[in-house]
């Protein structure tokens, strides 16, 4: 008879498992992206305000108030389909890809020690940004206010700067996704296993509440401290 661990290292490499975590992960950062598009307008104006050039810089407030005033409303919802269509296909790679990554090295070095998660980690994050990097650089150029629309652009892009400008910056962009991606699914994939090791508590949602209240309490002490030695 199979353990519970095969079972679920079966489970975790099977393609129901790749969907499910796939349409969770996506959705939810879709929702996240839907919600705070916005503020990533601001951000991207200012970032390339007086580029190449000197002068005072204004502040986000500033920005957002200038946004609403000459572009409306819908100035702050520029390149949301891409943003949209990113955080979706990014969300759900990074996400999805992390568990079949482990088991399959797993399988290959016979380990699922922190250095193959951490690889893992990183791999997905990579991968799920050099997979999506189009639509971040299609985001961006919208977010500037094009006034072509998303396939005007793509059309653009590709007539006067070739197909390979869909992928401009994709390398900082994927070693950021890899250590970001590591870092957090690592952190979570040991302090989990911690917890299931030291309490009684099972695979399932008491097991992620319980985690995410020991994360949050230990943030909030952190902050506390830091903000009294100020």
């Amino acid at each position: 008879m199979d353990s519970k661990d095969d079972r679920e290292k079966e489970w975790s490499t099977s393609l129901p498992y790749a969907l499910c975590h796939f349409s969770t992960s996506g959705g939810a950062v879709a929702v996240a992206t839907a919600f705070t598009h916005p503020l990533d307008v601001v951000k991207v104006r200012l970032q390339m305000q007086l580029l190449g050039q000197r002068g005072p810089l204004v502040g986000m407030g500033e920005t957002f108030g200038r946004i609403i005033k000459v572009e409306g409303v819908r100035g702050l919802y520029l390149g949301l389909v891409p943003a949209l269509t990113r955080s979706t296909l990014y969300g759900g790679l990074r996400l999805g890809l992390y568990q079949p990554c482990k088991y399959l090295s797993d399988l290959m070095v016979g380990s699922t020690n922190i250095f193959v998660k951490i690889a893992s980690g990183a791999f997905s994050g990579a991968l799920a940004t050099a997979l999506t990097n189009p639509m971040e650089v299609l985001k961006v150029r919208l977010q500037m206010n094009s006034r072509r629309g998303l396939t005007g652009e793509i059309h653009k892009i590709i007539s006067e700067e070739g197909f390979r400008a869909l992928w401009k910056g994709v390398g900082p962009a994927m070693t950021r996704a890899g250590a970001l991606t590591a870092s957090q699914l690592v952190t979570y994939d040991e302090s989990k296993q911690a917890l299931l090791k030291w309490t009684h508590l099972e695979e399932g949602f008491h097991l992620h509440l319980m985690y995410r209240a020991l994360f949050h309490s230990l943030f909030r002490l952190l902050k506390r401290n830091q903000l009294g030695d100020n």
